[in-house]
C-alpha cells in the first residue's frame, strides 16, 4: 500500500499542500478550521512525516551518538537510558555503541560516524590518544563523560571523583575503621586514578597509615574481580575491617565473598561502593555507595551538543570549552552502620 503524501492530505481536507505542511510542521499561523481539516485527513490517511528527509533539509541528521565501554555495567546502562530521554527532549535519536573499551572500537565507533550521520557524540572512553582525537571530524561536536587521562579541547562532565572517594573513605573513617582497604585500582581507567587519589588523601586525613597491600588492582569492573580482590585481603595475617570499592559492582562480590567466609557485614567489614546503581539497593545489606546525579550527567551532556550544534548552524564564534562538574550525595545504607 503507498504511503499517504501530503498532497493526498491537501486534497482530502480541501486545502494548499502548503497549509498542510504548516500544520504538521507546528506552525501557529493557519486558520483554526483549516487546522481542523488538516488534522482529520492526517488521520484519515495516516499520514506519517518523513524526519529524516525534514532533519536532512534543516541540515540535521536528527540522531546523536553515545559511545560507552560496557553496557553490561549498571551505571553504563542506567546512564544510556537517561542521556536518550535527555536526547529525546531535543528531538533526537540515540546510536548506542558498545566498544568493551578497546582503542580499535572505539576509533571505529567515532570515525565512522561523520556529519552526514549524526549531529553530535557524547563518549566515555577508555584507551583514545590525544593523536585519536586530532584524527577526528572537527564538524561533529563532542562531549566526553567520565574521566580518561588524556588532555584534549572538548567538553567535559563529570562528578568530583577525588571528592567523592574522599567522602567515602572519610565516612569509613568516622564510624572508626582503622584497616581501610580499597579494590579498583586499574591503570586504563582514567576514574581509578582519581578514586585512589582521593582513597589515599582521606587516610591521611584521618590519621591513618597507607598500607600497599590494602591497595588491590582488579582487571575489570565486575562482580567476580571484586569476589576476588575480597578473597585475597580475607586471606590476609591481618585483615581489614572496611573497604572502599571503586564501583557497585566490584562491592556486590565483595558482599558476596565475605558472606562466603563467614564475615559479617557490617559488623566484622563494613563495605562502601561508588555509582549508586538500582541493584546496590537491594543487596543484603544494602550497599552504602557514591551516588552521582545521573540524570545531571545525561542532561548535561546532551544540552552541550545542543549548544554546539546549534552554534556550527550558525557558524558563531566557537564557545570556549566548558568543564561542567555535576553533583553527587553519599548514601549510607546497611553495608556501613547495619539496619536502623
Amino acid at each position: 500500500m503507498r504511503a499517504a503524501t501530503l498532497k493526498d492530505v491537501a486534497e482530502l481536507a480541501g486545502v494548499s499542500v502548503k497549509t498542510v505542511s504548516n500544520v504538521v510542521n507546528g506552525y501557529a499561523f493557519v486558520k483554526p478550521e483549516n487546522r481542523r481539516k488538516v488534522e482529520a485527513a492526517l488521520i484519515a490517511t495516516g499520514y506519517r512525516p518523513n524526519i529524516g528527509a525534514r532533519n536532512l533539509r534543516r541540515g540535521k541528521t536528527g540522531f546523536i551518538a553515545l559511545v560507552l565501554p560496557e553496557l553490561s555495567i549498571p551505571y553504563f546502562g542506567e546512564l544510556a537510558g537517561l542521556i536518550i530521554t535527555a536526547a529525546q527532549a531535543h528531538g533526537w535519536n540515540v546510536l548506542i555503541e558498545q566498544t568493551q573499551g578497546t582503542r580499535d572500537r572505539e576509533r571505529t565507533a567515532l570515525t565512522s560516524m561523520g556529519p552526514h550521520m549524526i549531529d553530535g557524540a557524547i563518549l566515555s572512553p577508555e584507551a583514545l590518544s590525544a593523536e585519536d582525537f586530532a584524527d577526528l571530524d572537527s564538524r561533529v561536536p563532542l562531549v566526553m563523560v567520565g574521566e580518561h587521562a588524556v588532555d584534549v579541547p572538548i567538553d567535559h562532565v563529570a562528578i568530583d571523583n577525588v571528592l567523592a572517594a574522599r567522602t567515602a573513605v572519610g565516612h569509613l573513617a568516622t564510624i572508626g575503621r582503622r584497616r581501610i582497604a580499597a579494590i579498583g585500582r586499574n591503570p586504563t581507567r582514567g576514574t581509578a586514578a582519581l578514586r585512589l587519589e582521593g582513597y589515599r588523601a582521606a587516610l591521611g586525613e584521618a590519621g591513618l597509615p597507607q598500607d600497599d597491600e590494602l591497595d588491590v588492582p582488579v582487571r575489570e569492573y565486575h562482580r567476580g574481580e571484586g569476589a576476588r580482590a575480597m578473597s585475597h585481603l580475607l586471606d590476609l595475617p591481618e585483615r581489614p575491617d572496611a573497604v572502599f570499592c571503586f564501583n557497585d559492582l566490584l562491592a556486590i562480590g565483595a558482599l558476596r565473598a565475605a558472606a562466603d567466609r563467614g564475615v559479617r557485614v557490617p559488623e566484622d567489614l563494613a563495605i562502601v561502593g561508588f555509582d549508586n546503581t538500582e541493584e546496590s539497593a537491594y543487596s543484603v545489606p544494602s550497599l552504602t555507595t557514591i551516588a552521582p546525579d545521573k540524570r545531571a550527567i545525561a542532561e548535561a551532556a546532551v544540552s552541550l551538543i545542543h549548544a554546539r550544534s546549534a552554534e556550527a548552524a550558525e557558524n558563531a564564534t566557537p564557545f570556549d570549552v566548558e568543564d561542567v562538574q555535576t553533583p553527587f550525595a553519599l548514601e549510607i545504607r546497611e553495608s556501613t552502620i547495619g539496619r536502623t
